[in-house]
């Protein structure tokens, strides 16, 4: 971390902490409400108040991103994001059912509709405080590291749970945004804000200037969609992880723990050994690839160990293709636009999950569920290959890429 400046240092302090508290603040919501109703319908409409409000606003923001200050825009979310985890509590004060639930629904719609905006300004904010050599290295510690966090918050909130009452759960969830915003306070602003005329004809033509950029720059292109296909495998398995170990293959509830455990270790795991690797297009993809046939491996997979084995091997690979690549869009995005067209990005993406969700939940497919492992890994794996095979040509777009590595 010494190699780092001050400025990456409060931003990843700032993010893992709220990561944790974001995690903690998930549980105690799905836990409260269906303690509240026991409906499981009342759960997918949490969701759906999370998601849906979230990606409205991230696709037609981006224009707005541009123009702000983004250390300050990104101190105010978690301060905002603090306040807003009293809300429960306020509506567990009132006493009755009907107030804590629209506290619940009141939180969930201001995360959705914040989150968006709060990750790509954190995106777009890093290559200005890191080196140019050290983005690739520094997306995947943060990616690692917030990983870890959703891996350890689980743990940590069952644990404070056999101590507390539920509820207290959200002041801890508050008090941790808080401290995210003393992290975030100590970024000097280093951004400048940019001053426009906010009429709705300005803000049309510079929500199309901003998806126009992205379409014409076809290597941001070509990473955003292998970094969606990722994710759709990732809402694919969110789907297909517990029917697979407990169903599949028989196993114990603990030994779906591990499995749901080992990704994350494996990418703690990856984000070392990146930082011993070479960074070049070749590692990137061979972490692609590599990343895609443990899905593909799960197909043969027939004993919960080496079920254990693939999302250890994912894990390990994978960052090797997402750090890298989140770097090269940071350098080779045009940094006045950097912001609005990471919000492009993360929509591409985020869309992609909930695509994920639904390929693996219809009934009409015939896939079993080992075909669909076998899918999404083929999904991955086949641009993969493409791509790696078309880097290796000594020519055009990537030699850019090559020289700045």
């Amino acid at each position: 971390m010494k190699k780092y400046s001050k400025s990456f240092r409060s931003l990843w302090i700032g993010e893992i902490v709220s990561e944790f508290g974001g995690v903690a603040g998930a549980i105690i919501n799905g836990l409260l409400l269906y303690e509240l109703t026991g409906s499981r319908e009342w759960m997918g409409i949490l969701w759906l108040v999370y998601f849906i409000p979230s990606l409205v606003l991230q696709g037609i923001s981006s224009p707005l991103l541009n123009h702000v200050i983004k250390e300050k825009v990104l101190k105010n979310i978690q301060l905002i994001r603090a306040g807003a985890y009293l809300l429960p509590l306020a509506g567990l004060g009132i006493g009755t059912e009907k107030g804590s639930i629209i506290g619940l629904v009141i939180l969930q719609c201001i995360l959705g509709l914040l989150q968006p905006i709060f990750a790509s300004l954190s995106f777009a904010l890093l290559p200005e405080v890191c080196t140019e050599d050290e983005l690739a290295d520094a997306n995947g510690l943060l990616d690692g590291t917030l990983r870890l966090m959703s891996f350890l918050a689980p743990g940590v909130t069952s644990l404070l749970l056999l101590q507390l009452p539920m509820h207290w759960i959200y002041g801890i969830s508050a008090i941790l945004f808080f401290i995210s915003f003393l992290a975030l306070s100590r970024i000097p602003q280093i951004s400048t804000q940019m001053v426009a005329t906010w009429t709705k004809k300005f803000w049309w033509s510079e929500m199309k200037e901003g998806y126009r950029n992205f379409f014409s720059y076809p290597q941001l292109l070509q990473l955003t969609i292998l970094s969606s296909t990722v994710q759709f495998a990732v809402g694919a398995t969110l789907v297909l992880s517990i029917p697979f170990i407990q169903g599949e293959l028989r196993g114990e509830t603990w030994e779906y723990g591990i499995f749901k455990g080992a990704f994350p270790i494996g990418y703690v795991m990856g984000m070392l050994l990146l930082t011993k690797l070479p960074k070049s297009p070749r590692t990137m993809y061979f972490g692609l690839i590599g990343g895609g046939f443990s899905f593909v491996l799960l197909y043969f997979v027939h004993s919960v160990p080496f079920a254990w084995l693939c999302e250890l091997m994912g894990g390990i690979l994978f960052p090797l293709f997402n750090a890298q690549s989140a770097a090269i869009f940071q350098r080779e995005a045009p940094r006045d636009r950097l912001a609005q067209l990471s919000a492009v990005r993360l929509l591409f993406m985020r869309v992609s999950m909930p695509l994920g969700i639904l390929f693996a939940s219809l009934p009409f497919l015939t896939l079993n569920i080992r075909h669909v492992y076998f899918g999404i890994g083929s999904i991955i794996i086949l641009p993969g290959v493409y791509y790696l095979i078309d880097s290796l040509q000594p020519r055009k777009r990537w030699s850019r890429i090559n020289d700045k590595y």
